[in-house]
């Protein structure tokens, strides 16, 4: 297979008022794209709070696959909420209309798309999804000490994804948030053992979204690779095996 372009769509380079979560984000950024390279193929890694509309979905038309990472909590005006909920903290609205406008985009082209923890949330949103604010169990999903993660394991899962969405194994999870109406399109593809949903899927664009964190350190080599495995599934799909690059 050539080498496939993948568009890694993120919030921002930057974040004075909270630099510790910025050092996190930057650490899961770095691991995506070193497994993407790692597996053969170009990653560019893109924050969104700066794009305009046009440059957004200029990115999605040149990609052969999209990736939407984590980061703030989806901007709750976009799901018909307030910001008055426990753990709310800042937004960037921005960058959740550029992103929704890629997702959308996406679907549209039936670009091969994933989406990892907030990028599952955004996903239900751009499609007319809802979701929990805050957990009534948050601490069985995200951490309260200096290590943000918690393992969580996964219960019922669809028919068929049990190896992409490495179901034998437990998953490192850091979120307050989850869905809770299905956006239109979406179908159920894992639950938690305490029933929030932990992944989807569309059911006619080659979509995926996990809530979990696949590019954690300490799975990124099996759980990521596996999902940008699925990816180059779905590329080849849509667009036929794709020739290897001769040498003259």
């Amino acid at each position: 297979m050539a080498p496939l372009e993948f568009s890694v769509l993120h919030i921002r380079e930057s974040r004075p008022h909270n630099p510790q979560f910025q050092l996190e984000l930057d650490e899961l950024n770095e691991n995506v794209v070193g497994q993407i390279i790692g597996a053969g193929h170009n990653a560019a890694l893109v924050p969104c709070n700066d794009l305009s509309l046009e440059q957004t979905l200029q990115i999605v038309d040149a990609a052969d696959a999209v990736i939407i990472m984590g980061g703030e909590d989806v901007d709750p005006s976009l799901y018909g909420l307030t910001s008055a909920y426990p753990g709310g903290g800042s937004h960037e609205i921005a960058s959740d209309r550029n992103q929704i406008a890629a997702i959308q985009h996406a679907i549209g082209t039936k670009t091969p798309l994933l989406g990892i923890c907030r990028g599952l949330q955004l996903l239900n949103v751009a499609l007319g999804g809802t979701l929990i604010q805050h957990l009534s169990n948050t601490d069985a999903h995200r951490g309260t000490g200096s290590d943000p993660f918690v393992d969580t394991h996964l219960d019922s899962i669809i028919s068929g994804l049990e190896y992409d969405l490495s179901a034998k194994e437990s998953h490192k999870c850091t979120h307050h948030q989850a869905i809770h109406e299905l956006g239109a399109g979406l179908q159920i593809a894992a639950m938690s053992t305490d029933d929030i949903i932990e992944a989807v899927v569309h059911e006619s664009a080659p979509v995926t979204a996990v809530q979990w964190h696949p590019e954690h350190s300490h799975t990124a080599s099996g759980q990521l690779r596996t999902l940008i495995s699925r990816l180059e599934r779905q590329c080849e799909d849509a667009y036929g095996p794709v020739p290897a690059l001769s040498k003259g």
